[in-house]
């Protein structure tokens, strides 16, 4: 039975605790940790346990208690700049799913970095990396969301080099820091441009300019401002979504995160399922009311989401590394997030929570999908191409089912997490197509095309991994993973299967208060009910919608039938081609893949993005450029300066040898300069 007592505390009270609990684990595991290495790990891991106990009772206050929303803040360093947190279903679902997801992976990482020799300072990093995201995630503006933003970008850059002693590492380390730095660049200068906008136009009424509060509240007035005659709202949700390709892996600035995968398994775990990746998604799904009122930014976000997700897709078929093919699905995965939040401009604030439930529901089987991949490396001495596995289900049967069951919830097998939530959002893209224009048809085409594609390269990773003989001496005797890390797989493994069940229609009694997931997401826009205040206070999203040109679509519209059966048939059959090939060995690919396939040659080398950016753009243009600026700094600035102090000193030299010290040479210089000057007045006046 509950405690009576444990429902009177009001836990928002102590939100801030969230973010600086983890913060105060990177210093103990930091300065102590090295002195406990036994019990390595410890010091992050309950810190971040006491965050999740917090999430979840501040969760308990706001859907169970109906307190409402809190938010609290201060002044910072100068007037009108403010920090502070907000507590809202938006921030709730984040930071209940962040410290949920982290402190299973880490209870996992105590398992599997136990003979690491740096362990503390894994785990510190690993929980400073936490505490960030919880920083931004909770941020009530754009300024301390940012700086946040930049933390999370530090801690991957640490994370994913954290074997730097390995040159594969310390790169990919080296190219995720570059890679997102360029997106974050145009980020800071759109909330630059925001807060030239509030503090510039007329009528904007605004004593904190970069607050969401009084943003949201001034956004009639903020569509009215333009910026070389463009919608200045557009020109910033556009470099904010610049922002978001960097940290979300979008098309182009994904190229980063394959790379990544040279980390720690766990790493590559938390970056995918708990945070980096995901703050990209949050960004927008915080800053919606912003996108809009801009409808033109909207069809952005939603286009390339939707293209993301089918680009991704693709490169899944050829990779054979087991880590990066489960990569290339979270950038996919991460398309359909950001497409279905770019058909805001049509489903309305739906759109953010369809977008934010695939979050949580990916966030579980991508973990789970990490995990087993790294239980495998863990069994089999660190082997990751798949074609040197086979056969692995026999001596790992709890890594191989766990992997099966995470790969049902990416695919959307029905009953699944993903199927509730990956199939709703192509359900609701086809709305938007229908509603959008035909660029709307080009975003649900190419989600659709996805899902046939993600349940053939999924089920082609667990045949060749799991099924089959051994085809490495590695994998003829692998061993299963230990406590720590088969407790993690088992409870993700429910989550990843069951999740979804609990937001279906039919199983709103078993919530009690009869709420689905997005129907509480959508009260932190819903201004009618009663818990909207602080943020949200006098937020009304349909005028907002209005502002831009939207026209939010009916409540209650429904595609038809066979949109709704159409990825579920697709699914069928991309598992089906995958058993033909990879389990029944029905079909020989092999005739496919050669160099001399153009088509197989282009997947391969993934676009040639990675020669388009490092070969051409970094080698030739950029180092081009920087080799011309050399040139002119050395020689021409540094020519002019240096040839100013070389006629200097040549003059002094010259002068110097006037000085003899002997009186009639001063005097006949002196006789000598007199007459010059004499003869000078006598050809002016004429004389001569």
């Amino acid at each position: 039975m509950m405690d009576p007592n444990l429902t009177t505390i009001d836990f928002r009270m102590y939100a801030h605790w969230i973010m600086l609990l983890p913060m105060i684990g990177f210093l103990l595991e930091l300065i102590i940790g090295k002195y406990c290495w036994r019990k390595g790990g410890m010091f992050a891991t309950l810190s971040i346990l006491g965050s999740m106990i917090i999430s979840f009772g501040c969760l308990y206050n706001v859907y169970v208690q109906e307190l409402g929303f809190y938010e609290y803040s201060w002044e910072w360093f100068y007037p009108g700049i403010v920090a502070g947190f907000t507590i809202d279903p938006l921030s709730l679902v984040m930071v209940c799913m962040v410290s949920f997801i982290s402190f299973f992976i880490h209870f996992y990482a105590i398992g599997y970095m136990s003979h690491d020799c740096a362990k503390n300072v894994y785990f510190a990093e690993t929980a400073l990396f936490t505490g960030s995201m919880f920083g931004l995630v909770l941020a009530n503006n754009l300024l301390q969301l940012f700086i946040f933003w930049e933390m999370v970008g530090v801690c991957s850059y640490l994370l994913i080099g954290f074997w730097w002693h390995r040159p594969e590492a310390a790169a990919a380390g080296k190219k995720a820091w570059m890679s997102c730095s360029v997106g974050d660049c145009l980020f800071l200068l759109g909330i630059a441009m925001m807060f030239t906008i509030m503090v510039g136009t007329p009528g904007v009424v605004a004593t904190e300019p970069i607050s969401f509060n009084q943003i949201f509240q001034n956004l009639e007035h903020l569509s009215n401002a333009t910026i070389f005659g463009m919608s200045a709202l557009t020109i910033i949700c556009v470099l904010f979504m610049c922002g978001v390709l960097g940290k979300s892996a979008g098309f182009p600035l994904h190229v980063w995160i394959p790379d990544a995968m040279e980390g720690p398994t766990t790493v590559s775990a938390l970056i995918h399922a708990a945070t980096m990746v995901t703050a990209g998604v949050y960004l927008i799904a915080r800053a919606f009311p912003i996108f809009l009122a801009a409808p033109n930014a909207l069809m952005i976000v939603a286009f390339m989401g939707a293209f993301t997700a089918l680009y991704a897709s693709t490169l899944g078929l050829v990779v054979n590394d087991l880590k990066r093919i489960f990569a290339y699905s979270t950038i996919s995965q991460l398309g359909y997030m950001i497409a279905i939040l770019g058909c805001g401009a049509v489903l309305g604030v739906s759109a953010v929570a369809y977008a934010l439930f695939h979050l949580v529901a990916h966030a579980f089987f991508k973990a789970l999908l990490f995990l087993s991949s790294g239980s495998v490396l863990h069994g089999i001495g660190n082997v990751r191409d798949i074609k040197e596995m086979g056969g692995l289900l026999k001596g790992m049967p709890w890594t191989g089912y766990a992997m099966l069951f995470g790969a049902l919830a990416l695919i959307a097998f029905p009953l699944t997490a993903g199927y509730y939530s990956k199939d709703k959002i192509i359900e609701e893209a086809y709305l938007y197509a229908t509603h959008g224009g035909d660029l709307g048809y080009f975003v649900w085409i190419f989600l659709v095309l996805g899902v046939i594609l993600t349940a053939t390269y999924t089920f082609r990773a667990w045949y060749l991994a799991m099924t089959g003989e051994p085809r490495s001496y590695p994998a003829i005797r692998p061993h299963e993973c230990g406590f720590w890390m088969k407790t993690t797989l088992v409870v993700l493994s429910v989550f990843a299967l069951g999740l979804g069940l609990f937001t279906a229609d039919w199983s709103k009694g078993l919530l009690g208060g009869g709420y689905k997931f997005w129907d509480f997401l959508k009260q932190t826009f819903v201004v009618e009910t009663h818990t909207a205040s602080g943020v949200y206070a006098g937020l009304d999203i349909h005028e907002i919608a209005h502002l831009g040109g939207n026209t939010l679509m009916h409540h209650g519209a429904h595609p038809p039938q066979w949109v709704i059966y159409l990825p579920l048939l697709l699914m069928i059959a991309g598992i089906a081609i995958a058993t033909m090939v990879y389990y029944k060995n029905r079909v020989d690919v092999s005739k496919y893949i050669k160099k001399d396939n153009p088509l197989y040659q282009i997947l391969w080398n993934k676009y040639y993005l990675d020669y388009l950016f490092k070969d051409i753009l970094a080698e030739k243009i950029i180092m081009t450029v920087f080799t011309f600026w050399d040139v002119l700094d050395r020689y021409v600035i540094d020519g002019v300066v240096n040839l100013m102090s070389w006629i200097t000193i040549q003059s002094g030299q010259v002068s110097r040898k006037l000085q003899t010290g002997l009186v009639q040479n001063y005097a006949t210089a002196v006789i000598f300069g007199v007459s010059m000057l004499m003869i000078l007045v006598m050809m002016i006046r004429g004389g001569i």
